[in-house]
């Protein structure tokens, strides 16, 4: 859908409607695309601001657009979705770069995510949170 809307600039009403049309899933899934793409679309200029930050020397007009798609999605997840561990959020864009890119943009996506991780949740290590109330050995 995102990737739809920045080629389009159609209203995001109308491209999530045509995309569910030639599409079936499960209510979960849909509603969970929907706040990703809707998500990303509304915070868009602080996305690509990260995003061109992570991406050193490399403009950011110049990232492919299935590139930008994935990585306006996962950077959208890496500020908001905090339940969601930084580390799932960056291998999930990296499979998706591995299915829907070029032979270079995996390690591309992994970079700049990376970076951008930093940025956006510089005390999350890829590791779950410690429990500060376990007690005992």
């Amino acid at each position: 859908m995102l990737y739809q809307w920045d080629v389009t600039r159609e209203p995001m009403d109308r491209v999530a409607g045509l995309f569910w049309r030639v599409r079936t899933t499960t209510d979960a899934t849909r509603a969970m695309a929907e706040r990703l793409a809707r998500g990303a679309q509304g915070d868009l200029a602080r996305i690509d601001a990260s995003i061109a930050r992570a991406s050193t020397h490399w403009r950011f007009e110049r990232i492919a657009g299935v590139d930008r798609t994935i990585l306006r999605i996962a950077t959208y997840e890496l500020m908001h979705e905090a339940d969601t561990p930084a580390s799932v959020v960056i291998d999930e864009a990296v499979e998706m770069a591995k299915r829907f890119s070029e032979a270079d943009s995996p390690a591309f996506v992994n970079g700049v995510l990376d970076a951008v991780k930093r940025e956006v949740r510089p005390d999350e290590r890829g590791r779950p949170p410690r429990n500060p109330k376990r007690t005992g050995s």
